[in-house]
């Protein structure tokens, strides 16, 4: 499982290094297929019948498609194999550059395709039998839907996998506490994830991920959202299609996603309706987080 700038993926690096030694590639890049309509935040690529690429364009206005395809185009993952004396070179060439805008996709990959030999990495599962699992998450849409995903019944990255843990740093916190069981205030989660340190009390949490030391209070709602670290949200609050950024403090009554004008007016709303609070739209100091 791998975090690299603003995308996630499941691949195994080793086997790009591989390919890359095999072919004997100056430089590899992970690739897969996107719908063309997305392709625009992408690089873009042509290959040949052997898998080099022969063209390399940064987020086209009209992405070219795959050959024998008008629906589908070739895009970067955004990772790079390269043989390290011939990165230095290329990296020193163009820091001399004046004209260069110094950036991988813009200027050093188009520059080095026509003299060099560049591979395409084409990115399956173990299987081979389709694309791995690779998500963008470099805008707040595809960051919520990317986490949402986490708590379907089969995810495709599915985080209680033995076969391919996740290593990563947790804090020792006590596990998630639900309290209340009365008519109108039962503490419980729906179709969620709840993570170690969270209070759900008596309160109501349907199809969203919660991260660490989170409090939900009394008769509050939390629906179809992410809600990040250390965030106490009061009571009677609603919160529907949020990102709630860490530390923050809902005070109690507060209604988030019920109305797209207010919302606009106090937080910022993504293209696809996505609501993004901050500490400092709440008007707080930033708490420190544990």
């Amino acid at each position: 499982f791998h975090v690299l700038g603003d995308h996630l993926s499941v691949v195994h690096l080793v086997d790009v290094i591989a390919q890359h030694v095999e072919s004997g590639a100056d430089m590899t890049v992970g690739c897969l297929e996107v719908p063309k309509e997305e392709a625009t935040g992408f690089g873009v690529m042509g290959v040949d019948a052997e898998g080099r690429v022969t063209s390399f364009e940064e987020k086209p206005d009209d992405p070219a498609t795959i050959p024998g395809s008008e629906t589908h185009s070739l895009a970067s993952m955004g990772i790079y194999v390269f043989n390290r004396d011939f990165l230095f070179e290329q990296l020193i060439q163009d820091a001399d550059d004046t004209f260069s805008s110094h950036d991988f996709g813009k200027d050093i990959i188009p520059r080095i395709i026509e003299k060099h030999r560049v591979m395409a990495y084409p990115f399956r599962d173990e299987a081979g039998q389709r694309q791995g699992y690779w998500r963008d998450v470099g805008t707040i849409d595809s960051y919520w839907k990317a986490n949402l995903e986490l708590i379907g019944v089969t995810p495709e990255l599915n985080l209680y996998d033995s076969e391919w843990p996740i290593w990563t740093y947790q804090e020792q916190l006590p596990p998630a506490k639900f309290v209340f069981d009365d008519d109108d205030r039962r503490g419980m989660a729906i179709d969620s994830m709840v993570s170690g340190g969270c209070i759900i009390s008596g309160s109501r949490v349907r199809h969203s991920l919660l991260f660490s030391s989170v409090e939900v209070s009394a008769c509050g709602e939390v629906e179809n959202s992410v809600i990040l670290p250390d965030v106490q949200v009061g009571e009677n609050a609603v919160i529907r299609n949020a990102v709630i950024d860490k530390a923050c403090r809902i005070p109690p009554g507060t209604e988030i996603g019920l109305d797209d004008e207010a919302d606009a007016r106090d937080y910022y709303v993504s293209p696809g309706g996505v609501r993004v609070v901050t500490p400092e739209m709440l008007g707080q100091a930033r708490h420190h987080v544990r």
